[in-house]
C-alpha cells in the first residue's frame, strides 16, 4: 500500500503592501516626536495598557546616548563597545583622582605658600562657576526621590544641626582657653566655630560615599540659621556682637548649592544618557576645584600665615579634629546609620571659613583676627581630603564597619 504524504497546510493570505505606504510608515515611526514615554502596550481587546515609565524621554536619550546602528557589517556593536570603554576608562581615572585627594590639595597649599602668585589668578567669578559645576556633578549622582527621602530624615537633620552649633563653638572656646591664645588669635578661632558648614563639606561628602541629599540640606539649614545664631554665638563666647548679612548668605547659598543641585537631580531624573556621558569626568572637577580653592585661600594670606607661628596652627587643628571626631561619633552614639554619621561629622568639621575671613575683616579691628579664619580653610580641607581618601575606599555598611 503506498505511503500517503500530507500535504502542508497553505500560508494564509496576506494583503499586499505598496511601496509608496511602505516608505510612509517607516518616515513616519523615524520622525515622530512623541516621547517614548507615551508610548503604551495594547493587545487587541486586552484592557491591560502598561506605560513605559521607566524610560526617558526621547529626545533626552537622543541627544545623550544616540544608538549605534546594529546592522551586520556597518560597526555597531564596536561603536558601542568603544564607547563604554572610553566611559570605564575615564571612570577609572577619576577614581584615581578621588582617591588621590589628600595629596593634591596638600600639594596646591604647599605651592601656595611657596608661590603666592601661582594661585592669585583665581578671581570669585572663577571661584563660584567652579563651585557650581562641582554642585551640578553632585546633583548628578542624586535623584529627586534622594532629596525627598532626606526630608523624611528629622532625625539626622536635627542630629546635625544641634552638632553643628554646640561641638564647634564650644569647642573653639576651650581650645583658645586651653592654648592661652592671644585675643585677637582667640576671637577669631571662635569667630570661624560659630560660623555655618561650608560648601566644600558636600564635595568631601560626594568623594567620601556619604549622603549627598544630607549634606546639601545640613549646608542650608545651617546657613539660613547662621544670620541669627552665628552672631549670637561668638557675641557670647568672644565678647563681641558680629552683623551678618541674612539676605546675602541666601542667595551666596541659592546661587553655589541649593540651584546646582537641583539642576543636576533633574537631569539625572529626565535625562541620564546624559548623565551617565559625563559623569566620569565630575570627580576630576571636584578635585580640581577644592585645590585650586584651597590654594587660593592660602595664597593671599600667606605672609600672615607663615608670621602667625606655630600656636595658631595647632589651635586651627585641634578646633577641627574635635569637630570630626565627635560628630561622628555622637551621631553614631544616637544611633544613626553610617553614610549619613559621615555626613554629620564632614559637616560638623568644616566650616565656612571664607565667611570668617570677610566677618573678622569687616568687623574686628585687628587683621589678625582673620589668621585662624584663613587657616581653618586649609585646615579642614586637608582633614576633609583625608577622610574622604580612606572613606572612599571603605564603602559603608552598617554590619561589619
Amino acid at each position: 500500500m503506498p505511503l500517503l504524504l500530507r500535504r502542508p497546510p497553505a500560508a494564509p493570505l496576506r494583503t499586499p503592501i505598496h511601496n509608496h505606504k511602505l516608505l510612509n510608515h517607516r518616515h513616519r515611526a523615524t520622525s515622530t516626536s512623541l516621547p517614548i514615554t507615551c508610548l503604551r502596550i495594547s493587545n487587541g481587546n486586552n484592557p491591560l495598557l502598561r506605560p513605559l515609565s521607566s524610560i526617558p524621554s526621547s529626545r533626552c536619550r537622543a541627544a545623550a546616548d544616540p544608538a549605534p546602528s546594529k546592522i551586520p557589517g556597518e560597526g555597531g556593536t564596536s561603536t558601542l563597545e568603544a564607547g563604554a570603554g572610553w566611559r570605564d576608562l575615564l571612570s577609572q581615572v577619576g577614581e584615581v583622582l578621588s582617591l588621590g585627594f589628600p595629596v593634591w590639595v596638600a600639594s596646591a597649599c604647599a605651592v601656595a605658600l611657596w608661590r603666592p602668585r601661582s594661585f592669585l589668578w583665581v578671581s570669585p567669578t572663577a571661584q563660584i562657576v567652579g563651585i557650581s559645576f562641582t554642585m551640578l556633578g553632585m546633583g548628578m549622582t542624586l535623584t529627586l526621590d534622594d532629596l525627598k527621602t532626606a526630608l523624611l530624615m528629622p532625625k539626622e537633620l536635627a542630629a546635625g544641626f544641634l552638632l553643628q552649633y554646640s561641638v564647634m563653638p564650644l569647642s573653639g572656646f576651650f581650645v583658645s582657653k586651653l592654648l592661652n591664645l592671644p585675643s585677637h588669635y582667640a576671637a577669631g578661632l571662635i569667630l570661624v566655630s560659630c560660623c555655618p558648614g561650608g560648601t566644600a563639606s558636600n564635595i568631601v561628602t560626594y568623594l567620601a560615599r556619604g549622603n549627598v541629599a544630607l549634606s546639601v540640606l545640613m549646608t542650608a539649614a545651617s546657613t539660613f540659621a547662621a544670620a541669627f545664631l552665628t552672631p549670637l554665638l561668638t557675641s557670647k563666647l568672644a565678647g563681641q556682637y558680629v552683623a551678618v548679612d541674612p539676605m546675602g548668605l541666601f542667595m551666596s547659598t541659592s546661587q553655589v548649592v541649593l540651584a546646582p543641585v537641583l539642576l543636576g537631580a533633574l537631569l539625572n531624573q529626565y535625562c541620564n544618557g546624559l548623565v551617565q556621558l559625563v559623569s566620569p569626568l565630575m570627580p576630576f572637577v571636584a578635585v580640581a576645584t577644592v585645590a585650586v580653592l584651597c590654594g587660593n585661600a592660602i595664597a593671599q594670606n600667606a605672609s600672615a600665615i607663615l608670621s602667625s607661628g606655630l600656636q595658631v596652627v595647632i589651635s586651627v587643628c585641634c578646633l577641627h579634629a574635635s569637630g570630626f571626631f565627635f560628630g561622628y561619633v555622637l551621631s553614631r552614639m544616637l544611633g544613626i546609620d553610617i553614610a549619613s554619621s559621615r555626613t554629620i561629622s564632614i559637616e560638623v568639621g568644616m566650616q565656612n571659613s571664607v565667611l570668617g575671613v570677610v566677618l573678622a575683616s569687616k568687623h574686628f579691628g585687628n587683621p589678625l583676627t582673620a589668621v585662624p579664619c584663613a587657616v581653618s580653610s586649609v585646615c579642614h580641607s586637608v582633614y576633609g581630603s583625608l577622610v574622604a581618601g580612606i572613606w572612599r575606599s571603605l564603602p559603608p555598611n552598617d554590619k561589619g564597619q
